[in-house]
């Protein structure tokens, strides 16, 4: 714990001289004030942990000040002293938010200790909202990394369902980030002072994940020897994130049919339902229409899940992000690994740019700390590159790909299935088995008209 600062008011002088030389002697930054003016200026340019106060002051009254330090400052903690003790006086300073109350002269050998108490409770204060902050800051809107149009409009569309309670249905291949972008939902609305917990489906068995998920009670299987509580229990008030939704058996997306639909489940082994209130995001990189009609995933926990959807459009669909993601990652593991800061050479990073990214920006991190690793100097360098891609084709001077590049080959089929539909995009989409809006954002991407 730092020493901490300490604002001492009171209009008599001697006595405030004499409470500074001893709280100084503790080892603390003593700062003083002779009236509630002066004190209120000392704590604006002063990052005070804790006020000693009078209640009897030139200008005011030290109850009332409490009131007016705590909401103006609701970090810091105010002592109260009085000549004489007022019950009165001392319950309404507790409920202005006062930490304590008590009595010059016959209290005085209590002030030391208040003090540190005083100050431990406000520094951890002060710790806990540094820590919110920096949670906030990690996992925000704005720690999403790349200034594409189309990553910009899916970030603009977020922030808007963020402010409500409506369940999200996050969709992409796998490593664009879903996780990310739930939690960034979580932080932008109403509940991020709630716990947000993620859970991955296809992690489980399905016995395993309802028990993980809804809780057992004891005795309810072998080795369930206490109760146990489950995820939902746990987010109460927050968000839970259901990563790989589409790998839940089908009797576990029944009872989250009903989670949905009433705000309450049945623990394993037990006979009384639990109510929760709890948010709903989840994610998956299957095509739940496909496995709709394959009867594997029940349609009403579809329409359910997917009141709004966000579709993360794939590293290779967004190819501008991809040199400010590479340059973060660089960052990132220099640091992690103490060495110099990474550069990536112009060579280097156009083998990024042609590479087709099918893990995504998860397999680019992870090509990014390989190469930091093994670099001897602080460039990146082509050799440095796994080699599937140092041997990948860059594009030309004119941006166009290949003729061996897959995205060539992307884009000539899809020419190919609307020239077969006369146009009609709703059906070339069924055909190619994508979604009308990633469609759309290829046609974009490719150019086609």
């Amino acid at each position: 714990m730092n020493a901490g600062k300490i604002l001492i008011i009171d209009d008599e002088e001697k006595l405030r001289n004499l409470f500074v030389r001893i709280i100084k002697s503790e080892g603390f930054e003593v700062h003083d004030a002779g009236d509630c003016k002066t004190a209120l200026k000392k704590l604006e340019h002063n990052d005070i942990d804790a006020v000693l106060c009078d209640v009897k002051l030139p200008d005011g009254n030290g109850v009332e000040l409490t009131n007016k330090i705590r909401t103006q400052y609701p970090l810091t903690e105010v002592i109260l002293l009085t000549a004489y003790g007022n019950i009165p006086d001392g319950v309404k300073a507790i409920k202005n938010g006062a930490f304590d109350y008590i009595t010059k002269g016959d209290d005085n050998e209590k002030i030391i200790p208040l003090l540190y108490r005083a100050i431990e409770k406000a520094q951890l204060q002060k710790r806990v909202k540094e820590l919110e902050k920096q949670v906030g800051q990690k996992y925000s809107f704005d720690s999403i990394i790349g200034k594409s149009k189309i990553l910009q409009q899916i970030i603009e569309d977020a922030k808007k369902v963020a402010k409500t309670d409506t369940t999200v249905l996050l969709l992409g291949e796998t490593g664009t980030g879903k996780e990310v972008f739930a939690q960034a939902i979580h932080n932008a609305g109403e509940r991020k002072l709630k716990p947000f917990i993620a859970i991955n489906c296809s992690a489980f068995s399905k016995e395993l994940l309802e028990s993980e998920i809804f809780g057992h009670k004891a005795g309810a299987f072998t080795g369930a020897i206490k109760d146990k509580k489950g995820l939902f229990e746990e987010a109460n008030g927050g968000t839970i994130f259901l990563d790989e939704i589409g790998e839940m058996n089908l009797d576990l997306q029944a009872k989250l049919l009903r989670v949905l639909e009433t705000g309450e489940f049945i623990k394993v082994g037990d006979t009384t339902s639990t109510k929760v209130n709890v948010r709903i995001i989840a994610a998956t990189n299957r095509n739940l229409k496909q496995e709709i009609e394959e009867k594997i995933f029940r349609e009403d926990l579809f329409y359910r899940l997917s009141v709004f959807q966000i579709t993360l459009p794939p590293l290779r669909e967004r190819r501008t992000d991809i040199e400010l993601l590479a340059e973060y990652f660089a960052q990132e593991f220099s640091i992690k690994i103490n060495k110099r800061n990474a550069k990536l050479s112009s060579e280097y990073l156009q083998k990024l740019k042609a590479y087709n990214w099918q893990g995504n920006i998860r397999e680019l991190k992870n090509v990014i700390e390989r190469s930091v690793i093994l670099s001897d100097t602080n460039e990146l360098a082509i050799g440095t590159l796994p080699f599937e891609i140092q041997s990948t084709t860059a594009t030309n001077k004119s941006g166009s790909l290949s003729a061996f590049d897959l995205a060539s080959v992307e884009k000539l089929h899809i020419q190919k299935v609307l020239n077969y539909t006369k146009g009609n995009k709703t059906e070339t989409a069924r055909l190619l088995n994508i979604g009308l809006t990633t469609l759309y954002r290829k046609l974009e991407e490719y150019k086609i008209h």
